[in-house]
């Protein structure tokens, strides 16, 4: 999950590299650093320091590192601690290496390579990889790319490295096997990269490297082969979106920003999927066999395991499907029960999340079908997948998902309205009105998005709470879920999301006047169940926030803040009860002035086990 970039070309190395290392802090930010190759001193120079990419900023000015050519990254630990010593681009001899992932028999390489006569200045798995290419070009290879393939034969575990070496300055060499990587395409100029992010400013046109690709980089070209040299051939892509788009345009935080883009996010969503004149969805012309699926099972971690359990009641209420949810990192430790006539619906806003990949790859090899829904575009998960279905929430910068959650719950219910309509169970005029009312969504979102006033309010009221209570029924459990995500997330202050029946079995214990609960209760079939929920937290003097439904005139003699969103229908009320939910969380953390866009220990895109 830390980003990398790269930069072979005529210009000065070092701003475009700390220009993408900008686009890639949200990966990792326990430390940055750059290596750039100096013609005039004939080696590059490593320059590293622990903290953000401002830490390294100031230090680059004492210590310019000046050349065409360089490697660049910002780091999320894994191996070793936060330090300048474990900071990246790690070197050996003059191999310089920048890496995202983690090597799995990094103590036996290290324990081989220290026989070997090897010494290491760092506690990380990646100068490991750095020795290890030293060596083979000490043991004969012929170049940097031979030198890298022969050194990936002994790495087992995932990753995306990029090398450049002082003895080959007009290349560089990446690979990847389970992490992300794009090669940027300009004229007398290249680049590599994790994220296509980080290089948007400088080029559109891109090749998205495979799995178990190496490719070569150098001012002329590219050439992709795999681990075993065999050639590859790849079209180039043209990125249509901006790069302005992933900029904060006015907001004080870019998650703030990416709550308010969600009307926008879900109408981009739908654009081109709802058939209204035949009451049906598109999924972008995808062929499942619907009338052999025995049974869906959605596959995910985090905030796209909660879409994924609003998914679950989505898909059965609608098509009759049975639906299981897992947890990809448990999934595929507990050898599933697959085969054909299963679905695996994988649910990643990154396309990258190598739990969710893992699963993956376990459900292909059972002979289960796989449906990717991502909002990366040929991301790592949608091209493992056999279909891919895509959110259009654009880039999403904040650490803490929002836009890309609500997406989510928009993709699920389109999946959900196409399977019922082709399983008979969901009629033309129920699937007319659910339509109707996705339509009217974005309209919707905005009245809550924009009016926050009172939310601001009632953050200032309980921010220096302690802890926090989530509660909710149905499909409105996994949105407690969610909401009390977001606020442990980057409020730092503990939460914990129940489902409003199981509070009287152990939550209830912790209720007492300090103790803010947050309570979903939109009008449906287990609101007067709810209601009794508040009446049991009042009894113990525990604080009320109720996420109600406009018209609800009944809620405020059971709550101390009431919050309204407007009505729609019941399935897919789960989009907007999570705005307040996304909007209390920030202006808690706000008011306690933590870090919004970059929490503690935390990563936007999980690329480790």
């Amino acid at each position: 999950m830390c980003g990398i970039i790269g930069y072979i070309g005529n210009r000065q190395a070092t701003p475009i590299l700390i220009g993408g290392l900008r686009k890639l802090e949200y990966r990792g930010y326990d430390s940055a650093g750059v290596s750039v190759w100096n013609e005039t001193e004939g080696n590059s120079r490593v320059v590293r320091c622990r903290g953000k990419l401002a830490g390294l900023e100031e230090k680059l000015k004492a210590e310019p590192a000046v050349g065409t050519v360089g490697i660049g990254h910002t780091r999320w630990a894994t191996h070793g601690r936060p330090s300048d010593q474990n900071s990246h681009p790690h070197k050996a001899g003059p191999i310089s290496v920048i890496h995202n992932g983690i090597i799995e028999n990094h103590l036996a390489l290290r324990q081989e390579l220290a026989g070997a006569g090897a010494k290491f200045s760092s506690e990380t798995d990646t100068e490991i990889f750095a020795h290890l290419v030293e060596h083979a070009l000490i043991a004969g290879a012929p170049d940097l790319t031979t030198a890298v393939r022969r050194s990936l034969q002994k790495v087992r575990g995932s990753f995306a490295f990029v090398v450049m070496s002082d003895k080959e300055p007009g290349t560089l060499v990446a690979a990847k096997n389970s992490s992300p990587l794009v090669i940027g395409l300009g004229d007398g100029e290249n680049y590599v990269a994790s994220d296509v992010t980080a290089i948007l400013a400088e080029t559109r046109k891109v090749i998205f490297i495979d799995e178990g690709e190496m490719v070569t980089v150098t001012r002329s070209g590219v050439a992709i082969t795999d681990f075993e040299g065999n050639p590859k051939t790849r079209e180039p892509k043209m990125i249509t979106w901006s790069s302005v788009q992933a900029e904060k345009g006015g907001f004080k935080h870019y998650m703030l920003k990416e709550i308010h883009e969600q009307p926008r996010a879900v109408a981009d969503t739908l654009v081109g999927r709802v058939d209204l004149e035949n009451d049906d969805v598109s999924l972008d012309g995808l062929e499942l066999d619907v009338a052999n699926i025995k049974r869906i099972i959605f596959i995910a971690c985090g905030t796209s395991y909660h879409a994924s359990m609003v998914g679950e009641f989505l898909v059965e209420a609608m098509a009759r499907i049975p639906v299981e949810v897992d947890l990809a990192s448990e999934f595929r430790y507990r050898d599933p029960i697959l085969g054909p006539g299963d679905l695996v619906v994988a649910v990643s806003q990154s396309g990258e999340t190598l739990d969710t990949m893992e699963a993956i790859r376990e459900a292909k090899k059972k002979g289960a079908k796989v449906l990717a829904i991502s909002n990366v575009l040929e991301s790592s998960i949608p091209r493992l997948a056999d279909y891919a279905f895509y959110t259009h929430a654009g880039p999403e910068i904040g650490v803490a998902s929002t836009k890309a959650f609500t997406t989510q719950l928009v993709a699920m219910a389109l999946l959900a309205i196409h399977l019922g309509r082709r399983t008979g169970k969901l009629t033309k005029e129920r699937a007319r009105e659910l339509l109707a009312d996705l339509v009217a969504l974005p309209s919707k979102m905005r009245d809550v998005v924009e009016g926050s006033a009172q939310i601001q309010a009632i953050a200032r009221r309980y921010g220096a709470a302690n802890g926090c209570l989530f509660l909710g029924r149905g499909a409105q459990y996994p949105i407690a879920l969610e909401g009390a995500l977001k606020l442990k997330e980057i409020s730092y202050i503990h939460a914990e999301g129940y489902a409003a029946g199981e509070m009287k079995h152990g939550p209830i214990a912790l209720i007492d006047e300090h103790l803010p609960v947050v309570v979903i209760a939109p009008r449906g079939p287990s609101y007067e169940k709810t209601i009794s929920n508040l009446a049991e937290v009042r009894a113990r003097q525990g604080k009320i926030i109720a996420i109600a439904t406009r018209g609800d005139n009944d809620i405020g003699g059971h709550s101390d803040d009431v919050i309204i969103v407007p009505d729609t229908a019941l399935e897919l009320s789960p989009i907007l009860t999570v705005l307040p939910l996304q909007l209390l969380s920030y202006y808690v953390a706000d008011f306690k002035g933590t870090d919004i866009d970059q929490p503690r220990n935390l990563a936007k895109s999980v690329t480790v086990e």
